[in-house]
């Protein structure tokens, strides 16, 4: 994971504690074996070793699981009792509702993200009227235009460019050449991956015998709390009134955003998807890689596009 400190060193038990206390009780596991069992990193289940965690999920990768060398494996109810009667078969069987989300944040306890010291390195260009935090860093050769703010525990990568007006909200971590261009905003503790661009012109032409006349992208691009977008993935300001994307909106790599396009909170987008101008796509969505979304059409909450598909008409259920 980019940006992530040395693996750490926990029990099985410790990790059961964490997850339990981080989803207030709503993940809880039951421990098949040694809760002292140290696990040290995460593996996939065919080449996963001692002092390895790993998970099932899927019924395909069975087989798999019953041969795993891991320490510890997470699985589901079903897969549990048909596989492993009594625990046996594992060293330590960790048995959950869920087991992608256990595993994944025990992931994230054994791999957490570097700590970073405040600071300005002295190659950065700051605008003399910004606000940047004391609790902020900002590397190498950044630039940080005028009247922008960034909020504490923030950090901007070496290359990127803040626009002016622009806000980053705390903790979140703009990696290395990012542009965010004037009056875009981003909230708090999101994550934006090399060679994002947010706030690029909208594609807005209006004909006029033999060219086309550049319409204004006069809009700015509002991104919430808790959202995650990949690299080289673009997100076009609005034509008039601004895009918006929800909280929690998970972005993969190389998706277009286009002017004044809706996304509602919680939805996740796979690579290269392409979303043209004013959609609006509903909450807790999920889009898969390559989908095509047609301009100002409505697509409701909960929806699963599939991946390569095109969206021509609203989907209203």
């Amino acid at each position: 994971m980019a940006g992530a400190a040395p693996t750490a060193l926990l029990s099985v038990g410790q990790l059961a504690d964490r997850i339990e206390q981080l989803t207030d009780g709503k993940l809880v596991a039951r421990i098949d074996g040694d809760r002292s069992a140290e696990i040290g990193a995460v593996a996939p289940l065919d080449q996963a070793d001692d002092g390895d965690l790993s998970f099932l999920a899927n019924v395909r990768y069975r087989g798999q699981a019953l041969a795993t060398r891991a320490t510890a494996l997470v699985v589901g109810d079903k897969d549990a009792a048909a596989l492993f009667p009594a625990g046996r078969g594992v060293g330590v069987l960790i048995n959950c509702a869920n087991p992608y989300a256990w595993f994944t944040l025990a992931a994230q306890e054994l791999n957490p993200l570097l700590p970073h010291a405040p600071g300005t390195d002295p190659t950065a260009r700051i605008a003399r009227d910004s606000q940047v935090d004391a609790g902020a860093r900002v590397d190498a050769y950044a630039v940080i235009d005028a009247r922008a703010r960034i909020d504490a525990g923030s950090w901007i990568g070496a290359g990127c460019y803040l626009g002016p007006d622009v806000t980053i909200g705390a903790g979140t971590r703009l990696y290395p050449g990012v542009r965010v261009l004037a009056g875009c905003s981003i909230g708090a503790r999101g994550i934006v991956h090399s060679g994002a661009v947010i706030g690029a012109d909208g594609f807005g032409f209006a004909p006029f015998p033999g060219r086309y006349i550049k319409i204004p992208q006069t809009g700015r691009v509002v991104i919430g709390d808790d959202v995650e977008i990949g690299a080289n993935t673009t997100i076009d300001r609005g034509t008039m009134g601004d895009t918006v994307i929800g909280d929690g909106v998970k972005l993969d790599n190389q998706v277009q955003v286009a002017h004044n396009v809706r996304i509602g909170d919680h939805t996740v987008i796979a690579g290269c998807v392409g979303i043209a101008g004013s959609a609006v796509i509903g909450s807790h969505c999920q889009l898969g890689g390559a989908a095509l979304i047609h301009g100002h059409i409505d697509i409701c909450d909960g929806v699963i596009v599939s991946g390569g598909t095109l969206i021509s008409r609203s989907i209203s259920e």
